[in-house]
Formats: C-alpha cells, structure tokens, sequence
C-alpha cells in the first residue's frame, strides 16, 4: 500500500446535516489526521458547510453543486473544479452523491497533465443507480467505497469489477459519544424518572418506520407500562405522527423532543436502549453507531447495514420482521432486564471502538486510494 501523502477533494452535492454529511467529514478529519491535504466541496450557505468548518475541515468556495439539471451551473462546477485539480495538484477526486459523480467524471479529461483517479462512496443502496449511462460511470470510476454488504453486492452486479469494490463500514464519533454522558437532566426535563426509556433518533418522515415503532411499543405496555418511548427528531411527518399518538392513546407515554443536536449524548445517555425501524439516506445508520458509542444497546429492525453492526443478542436485538409484535418482543427482552442491556451496551461501545472508529474507515479507504494511484502509475 502507498503511504504517500495525498491531496484529495470530497465532492459533497449536500446541503443538510444528515445522510452522507456526517460520514464524509469524520473521514476528511481522520484524513487530515494521517496527514493528506483534504478539500471539500459542498453546497454554500447551510449546515453542512458550517459543521466542516466547524470541525476544521478546509472547505472550498466558488462551488454551487445544486443537485438539479442546471446546465450553466453545472459548467461554472466542472471549470471551477478543474481549477482546483491544476491549482493543488489533487491526486484523488473522491464523489458522494450522483451529481459529484458525473461532475468529477466531466471535470477529469480537459485537466491539462493531470487525470485524477474518482472514487465513489455510496452512502444508500438507491443511490446505485442500473441506467445504461450510470454503468458506464461505474467502470470508469477507479474505487466504489460502499457502506454496507448489500450496496457492495449491487456495485458488482452494475459492473464496477470486484477489485474495485471496497466495503466501509460506517463510523461513529467516538470521543463525542461515550458511556459518560449524563442523563438526568433529560430524565428531569422530561419527567421520565426511573422508567424504562427507548430513545429513537430519526427524521419524523415517510418511510422511517415509525408507525411500527409505535405499534410495537403500545403492545409492549401491556407488560411494562412504566415504559416510555422518545421520538427524536424533526420533519414533516410530526403533525401525523402526534395525531398517531393521539389515536393509540399513548400521549404522555410516547415524547417528541424536537431536534436535538449539541446535547444529543445526554438524550442517549438518559436511555436504556436505542431503537430504530428503517434507514434513512444513509445506509450505515449513524444514529445507532453513535447509540452503540454511547454505551447503549441498539433493538432494529434487521436492514441497511444494520445486521452488519448489531451482533443480535450480544449488543442488542435484531427484528426479522416488520410485526409490531416482534417489535414488542425485542423491546420488553432488553428493557425487562436492566443488567443485561448495560451489558449489552458496554458489549456494543468496545464493538464500535474496533469496528466502527474512524482510523477503521481509514484503513479501507487508503488501501482503496493507493489501489487506484498505483493502478494509475503503472499506466
């Protein structure tokens, strides 16, 4: 593997602080760590451009990257990009989203004496794409970096060769979340007192299975009715989502918090287990990573990559099945039993310290990186 040190530019077509956000700067910070020169390329003017900046990230300006056809936009990026790849002598082009993608792909020929290899993270399954034009993409692309077992399947079955795909896992913030965050002040806040308390962190949108989740939890009263669930998050599904509670007679029992950001570890740290139904865009469901890094035990539903993260029974439960029942059933086995799921959570934190650090991202993406210069040398 080469160890050279490396200038690179993450591509990010991402305004928000969610999906690929999150993990592209954790592997930009640990990048910079190691001692690569790392550029960033995100949409101007929201959160996830304050977040890189916040964590020191250099973040590259004069970039628009608006993920919609807009032709003269869209050729303002690739000049400015490839100003970049003369100017810093960027040996690496690394994409997150489809419009980076076929920006860096665009931007790559007319580099005067310069052809930096692209590599491509898929952060969701959908994201990889079967078109005609994607595939042809796909064998172009030097590294296909994905996020769980099944994208890795997928990349292979659109035609990206074998040698070029990489499966990384995701990564948590482990110095951020950690098993000695306090929680009694989100139990005050929140009157839950010595209950038995699920936390779920997830947008309040359509397809996040929280329906489930809160079918599940009405039957698991029946055998503890001390329990109480909190919704954590924001979204457009919160009206429908109160009506839901409303309906199920659960007001009082089920909490919605809001968004939660800056004390996040106290909300999880107020918990006795994390759970969480579905994927959102992104297929390594950060929020159970950083629930594990907190010292909690995580009950899902066994899809993305979660079945992958989980070791069913050692750092939590798996759900097999969309039933509130089996929901019920997992919840009431790690809330039933408080010396378990401490175990269980301690079991998930030294799971995620091995598995899930950053320097474990690294590893793969250097020897992803290297695969491509040196396959680019010998050229």
């Amino acid at each position: 593997m080469s160890t050279r040190t490396l200038t690179i530019v993450h591509l990010a077509t991402n305004r928000w602080w969610t999906g690929s956000a999150d993990p592209t700067i954790q592997l930009a910070r640990a990048q910079q760590a190691a001692g690569h020169r790392v550029l960033l390329a995100v949409p101007p003017g929201d959160r996830f451009e304050a977040k890189a900046r916040d964590a020191g990230v250099h973040v590259l300006d004069g970039f628009r990257l608006r993920a919609r056809l807009a032709p003269l936009d869209i050729a303002r990026d690739v000049a400015r990009l490839r100003r970049v790849v003369r100017d810093h002598a960027v040996d690496v082009l690394h994409a997150h989203h489809s419009h980076d993608h076929w920006l860096a792909m665009l931007a790559r020929p007319a580099v005067s004496g310069r052809r930096p290899p692209v590599a491509r993270t898929f952060h969701a399954l959908r994201a990889v794409r079967r078109d005609a034009a994607s595939r042809r993409m796909y064998r172009r692309t030097a590294a296909a970096l994905a996020m769980s077992r099944q994208i890795e399947a997928r990349c292979r079955d659109v035609g990206v060769p074998a040698a070029r795909v990489f499966w990384t896992p995701g990564t948590a913030d482990l110095v951020r979340f950690t098993g000695e965050a306090d929680g009694r002040a989100v139990r005050a806040e929140f009157g839950l007192g010595e209950a038995p308390v699920a936390v779920s962190v997830a947008r309040l949108a359509p397809g996040r299975g929280h329906e489930l989740l809160l079918a599940g939890f009405r039957l698991l009263l029946a055998e503890l009715p001390a329990a109480r669930l909190l919704l954590v998050g924001k979204g457009e599904m919160r009206e429908r989502l109160e009506a839901l509670v409303g309906e199920m007679r659960l007001a009082g029992r089920v909490i919605f918090t809001g968004y939660r950001d800056r004390d996040l570890p106290d909300v999880l740290a107020a918990a006795d287990c994390f759970t969480l139904m579905a994927p959102g865009s992104d297929d390594s469901c950060r929020a159970a990573l950083e629930a594990m890094a907190a010292a909690r035990p995580v009950v899902a539903r066994a899809v993305g990559a979660l079945p992958e993260t989980i070791v069913h029974g050692e750092t939590g439960w798996l759900v097999a099945d969309a039933r509130p029942e089996a929901v019920a059933s997992a919840l009431r086995t790690v809330l039933s039993d408080p010396a378990r799921a401490r175990a269980m959570g301690a079991a998930g934190r030294r799971r995620a310290e091995k598995e899930f650090s950053p320097a474990r991202a690294l590893e793969t993406v250097d020897r992803a990186y290297a695969a491509m210069v040196d396959a680019r040398a010998r050229r």
